[in-house]
């Protein structure tokens, strides 16, 4: 199988690099300057044991790469630009035959949007710490694996044996893959943790200890809204066992902040709220569920992004005073 990694940034570029390094084919899509440098001077994956330099082919888009047969797509882009991506390369797989599209995205909006436009879509739980702020660079600071990728079905059904060679590649890759038949139960959990993201981006890694509550509070209007909806998702202590000390963040100096903080690092002009913060306040609307926290973080974080403000550019207070504290 070839991988086409749609989005090579953090998560699309650790999972095509480690998949490279080990032995498969594999191609990178990216734009703009990260393009230019991935065609120059291939992938820098730094991680704790050292940086590699991995020549892996990199494309702009589908008609450079010209899907074929046996292809599997990866839609490692951000949810907020999923609809182009997904437009793009959807007359292409149809053309192929049909092809195996993976979400490897936070939130859980993805597989809906994905599966409007193919038949087999496969829903990723990403636990993969990782960032990219410089072209053509990506870091991924965990060891032993680079990260836990659970991957099934969507809609939710047994494993397939597509699922089961996708999971077996990304086992030879340094990644521990569980083929599930519940996917966005892992999901959604992961969609738990990500509510702090957007606190994350607006007060820096400094402010965090002091805006815990604020976070804990957006947790806290997620479990209710799950409950209210009838969603289950996985426990902490279910997940801490299957990660076990597979996966360990080590110190590495680059190594700045999660995925809506390097958003705001890069300048991106947007940010991933919607998707995270927004699914708690949708579900929150349709099962009559207030959410006040999430709305006040959907929107700060979004109007930062516009602004093209830095990360850390609110106070813990501020962000307090903001939400309602």
């Amino acid at each position: 199988m070839r991988y086409i990694i749609i989005g090579a940034g953090a998560v699309g570029g650790a999972i095509g690099g480690r998949l490279h390094e080990s032995g498969h084919e594999v191609v990178l899509v990216a734009r703009g300057a990260h393009l230019a440098a991935l065609r120059e001077g291939g992938l820098r994956l730094r991680t704790p044991e050292g940086t590699l330099t991995l020549p892996v082919p990199a494309a702009a888009g589908p008609e450079e790469v010209a899907p074929r047969p046996g292809d599997v797509l990866v839609l490692a882009v951000k949810t907020q630009q999923a609809v182009a991506a997904l437009d793009a390369w959807a007359p292409y797989a149809r053309a192929a035959g049909g092809l195996p599209l993976l979400c490897a995205q936070n939130g859980v909006a993805g597989e809906r949007l994905a599966l409007r436009r193919f038949d087999q879509v496969y829903g990723v739980c990403v636990w993969l710490p990782s960032q990219h702020l410089e072209p053509g660079s990506v870091v991924a600071p965990c060891v032993p694996l680079t990260g836990m990728l659970h991957l099934g079905r969507y809609p939710e059904a047994a494993p397939d044996e597509t699922a089961r060679a996708i999971a077996g590649d990304l086992e030879k890759s340094r990644f521990l893959a569980p083929v599930v038949p519940d996917v966005m139960r892992w999901k959604h959990a992961k969609l738990l943790l990500n509510l702090g993201n957007a606190v994350e981006a607006l007060v820096g890694r400094a402010g965090m200890a002091e805006a815990g509550a604020v976070v804990r509070r957006a947790r806290a209007e997620g479990e209710a809204v799950l409950a209210a909806a009838g969603i289950p998702y996985a426990g902490q202590d279910e997940q801490d066992e299957l990660r076990g000390g597979r996966m360990e963040i080590q110190p590495i100096e680059e190594y700045g902040g999660g995925s809506s903080w390097q958003s705001l690092r890069r300048g991106s002009g947007s940010i991933e709220a919607d998707y995270l913060n927004g699914e708690i306040v949708l579900l929150g609307r349709l099962h009559g569920v207030p959410t006040p926290v999430n709305e006040a973080l959907r929107h700060a974080a979004n109007a930062a992004a516009a602004a093209g403000r830095e990360p850390g550019s609110m106070t813990p207070a501020e962000l307090a005073a903001l939400v309602g504290a």
